[in-house]
């Protein structure tokens, strides 16, 4: 249908980018390559709003960086099929869109952070929690003070890896910073 619709509005199979992948992926070579080949006074061909950004703000901040760049930008089916940059009335609904794009954003914000906190004042604290117990890292300090400790052996007890166990105790036993503040050291 997309392929159809783009031919139909005139674009050869030559000048046509595809991505295989999900729209809300990151890595989309093919938008990007697109994206990079475009100069001032081409207008991109989108069969939906959602084949080009991930979201509603990375759709606002790609169109806006198109409209710098002197790109226009042409929808040609579902929800913003009257959308088309070149012309007035398409910068003007395209501008309600980033307007509500930026006040999704300030919504999301501001709820986030009384979420924050309201969970502070029922003391709980954000970010991630620590891999090792107290007791775990006594047990590691103590084991990588006897030079004759197997390190995987010992990591395959605390169902860690290698680089967990050193994000806590060094090589001789000695507290690190993760170790450190575990133990509130």
């Amino acid at each position: 249908m997309q392929l159809d619709a783009l031919a139909a509005a005139g674009l050869t199979p030559g000048n046509i980018y595809q991505d295989e992948a999900s729209g809300k992926r990151d890595d989309r070579p093919g938008l990007e390559a697109c994206l990079k080949a475009l100069r001032t006074g081409d207008i991109l061909y989108i069969w939906k709003l959602d084949r080009l950004g991930r979201d509603l703000k990375h759709l606002v901040t790609t169109v806006r960086d198109l409209s710098e760049r002197g790109v226009g930008l042409t929808v040609l089916t579902g929800q913003g099929a009257n959308i088309d940059t070149t012309t007035s009335s398409g910068k003007l609904i395209f501008g309600i869109f980033a307007a509500l794009a930026e006040f999704e954003g300030d919504l999301i914000r501001e709820r986030t952070m009384a979420g924050l906190a309201a969970a502070r004042a029922r003391g709980h604290t954000g970010g991630r929690h620590f891999e090792l117990s107290k007791n775990q890292i006594r047990l590691a300090q103590s084991a990588m003070t006897n030079r004759d400790t197997n390190v995987v052996a010992l990591c395959r007890e605390l169902k860690i890896s290698r680089a967990t166990l050193y994000r806590y105790v060094g090589p001789k036993g000695e507290l690190r910073d993760h170790g450190r503040k575990v133990l509130g050291a």
